[in-house]
Formats: C-alpha cells, sequence, structure tokens
C-alpha cells in the first residue's frame, strides 16, 4: 500500500461549528502532518467534489491535513439549487470559512498546525476575504480557477503566500487572475496558468499539474506550527 491509498483510511466525518451553523465535513490528518489545508469549493460544489477530492488525496500523500466541508447548511443548499445567490455570497462563504478555521485552531486533532486554503472558483475570492481576517492562523492559499478579483477590497490586505492557478484556455479568468495579483498584499505571490487546461481542469494531466503545484506551494509554506519557518 503506498502512501498515497494508507492516507485515505483516516478520514472522518466531523460536524464543524462555523458561527450560527454547524457544517458537515471530512476531516483527514496524516501523522506527522505538516499543515492542514482547508477546502473552499466554488459554486454549486461541496465537499463530494471528485475533483477537490483528488487534489485532496494527493496533499495528504505529500504529508497535509485535509479538510472539505460543505459551505451551506443542509437548509441552504435546498434553497440555493433554486436561488443560486448563496454560492455567490462571498462574505458569507468567507464567514463560514473564518468559523471553520477557528474550529481547526481548537479541534485535537489540528491544533498547532498552520491552516492552509484551497479555493476554487468563487471560493477564491472567499479563501482571499478569510485569510486577510486570519492572517496569524492562515499560513498560505493556492486558488484553482479561482475568482480572487471578488475578495475585492480584501486583497491588499492580505499576507498568506498565495499561488494562482489558471488554465491556459480560461481567457477571461486569466485576465482577473492578473489583475487581483497586481491588488494582492502578500510578500510572496505568483500566478501560472497551465497550458491546454480549460476552467475545470478536465483535461488529461492538468489536475494532476494543480495538485502537483499545491502541494509543493503548501509544503513550501505550511510549517508544524504556527509562527514557525
Amino acid at each position: 500500500m503506498n502512501r498515497a491509498t494508507a492516507t485515505r483510511d483516516i478520514e472522518e466525518q466531523v460536524r464543524v461549528k462555523a458561527g450560527p451553523v454547524t457544517l458537515e465535513g471530512n476531516l483527514a490528518v496524516p501523522e506527522g502532518a505538516r499543515g492542514v489545508v482547508l477546502f473552499a469549493h466554488g459554486s454549486g460544489s461541496g465537499r463530494h467534489s471528485p475533483r477537490n477530492r483528488f487534489v485532496a488525496q494527493q496533499l495528504r500523500a505529500a504529508g497535509l491535513g485535509t479538510l472539505l466541508i460543505d459551505l451551506l447548511s443542509e437548509q441552504e443548499e435546498a434553497v440555493d439549487q433554486f436561488t443560486g445567490h448563496l454560492r455567490f455570497d462571498i462574505g458569507l462563504l468567507a464567514e463560514r470559512l473564518v468559523g471553520a478555521t477557528d474550529w481547526l485552531v481548537e479541534h485535537r486533532r489540528t491544533a498547532g498546525l498552520s491552516v492552509g486554503y484551497f479555493g476554487a472558483s468563487t471560493g477564491g475570492g472567499a479563501a482571499l476575504v478569510a485569510a486577510a481576517q486570519r492572517s496569524e492562523q492562515v499560513g498560505a492559499v493556492v486558488s484553482r480557477g479561482g475568482r480572487p478579483d471578488l475578495a475585492g477590497d480584501a486583497l491588499p490586505v492580505v499576507r498568506a503566500p498565495t499561488l494562482l492557478i489558471v488554465g491556459g484556455d480560461d481567457e477571461p479568468v486569466i485576465g482577473m487572475n492578473e489583475e487581483a495579483l497586481a491588488r494582492l498584499g502578500a510578500p510572496v505571490k505568483e500566478l501560472v496558468i497551465v497550458p491546454g487546461a480549460s476552467h475545470l481542469f478536465e483535461e488529461p494531466g492538468t489536475l494532476e499539474e494543480v495538485a502537483r503545484l499545491a502541494a509543493k506551494w503548501f509544503t513550501r509554506y505550511l510549517s508544524l506550527g504556527r509562527g514557525e519557518g
């Protein structure tokens, strides 16, 4: 059994208190984890997203913990299926991420670990807003096909090292990421364009490249304890 297979076995279902709601999540923390990555999914997605679960598996293989949560409660999800407005409420999604971050800071399996955010689509914007609000806890941010421009006035406040990954065929989003990169206040920031990739990175090998880039970024900037490294 390789390490990637072994780390899948330690995933557990958790209930994450985030402000006034309790969110369903899947937490996995490999032995000796150097940090834990909280996933901020995009519009209409959730903790069961095959793409996010694939990336999470690769991060665990690299020695990182992962927490995938549904950012909306079951009741909110039911309403949003008809209205579609909550999935674009960046302030609400960021508020849920902040709550989940505070939960990770206190949880017995993740207390003491630096937190990273992996955001996709609208979740990329929400991750940056949350990172600006929890600068002491959040050690790194990675956005996949994200909308960091939606973070607005929070962009100059972000201090966590931030990696923006965009598909080479996702032309409108490339421009949005370039503009957001220029406004980001993070002392370490980078934009990587994956050739031949569309918005969802469905082309062969493109999601693997996202996972490789993310694992490299998180293992570099997340340390064993907050404030170290």
